[in-house]
């Protein structure tokens, strides 16, 4: 006699928040602005000016775009804002930092435009073993947005879940 297999997990109400479900596939994409400084150092403002008029900015179309300066070079505050002024219309965001740090900025803006109301009082696991490059500052961000509607969070696979948060019962 034949015994039929169950799926707890698919008739349970477990839910799984997938970070890589939000994995936006937009290229990512840096410019590093020692490149259009003289000696790497220097900004000359109408050598600069002149350089990104010429650039050929489609190469950055639809990409998250991160700006930094490779150098020790001390940079006007309005340098990173000229160049994003060219990348406005054309990118599909900019940032200012590194690759690391356009990641997070990424995922800081995907989980704060996130309605987490349907995981009210339900218990959630955050999926852990991506396959793709999520940041794990990500991780921490959803954390914190599902601790405020979650009934408990769990963080890994429904087979070997990590315990992370309780909501206290009230008495």
């Amino acid at each position: 006699m034949e015994k039929e297999i169950v799926n707890k997990v698919a008739n349970s109400a477990l839910k799984v928040f997938d970070l890589e479900d939000y994995y936006p596939s937009n290229p990512r994409l840096q410019i590093d602005i020692s490149q259009w400084l003289y000696e790497g150092l220097v900004l000359r403002e109408k050598e600069f000016r002149s350089i990104l008029k010429d650039l050929d900015w489609s190469v950055y179309k639809d990409a998250f775009v991160g700006l930094y300066c490779s150098t020790d070079a001390i940079l006007p505050q309005w340098a990173y804002m000229l160049v994003t002024s060219y990348l406005h219309g054309v990118s599909k965001e900019v940032f200012l930092g590194n690759k690391q740090e356009l990641e997070k900025f990424i995922y800081q803006q995907i989980i704060d435009s996130l309605d987490f109301s349907s995981y009210q009082d339900l218990p959630v696991i955050i999926k852990g073993c991506s396959k793709l490059p999520i940041p794990e500052e990500a991780y921490v961000l959803a954390t914190n947005k599902m601790c405020l509607y979650a009934r408990s969070v769990m963080f890994g696979e429904a087979c070997s879940a990590v315990p992370i948060f309780k909501r206290k019962t009230k008495i």
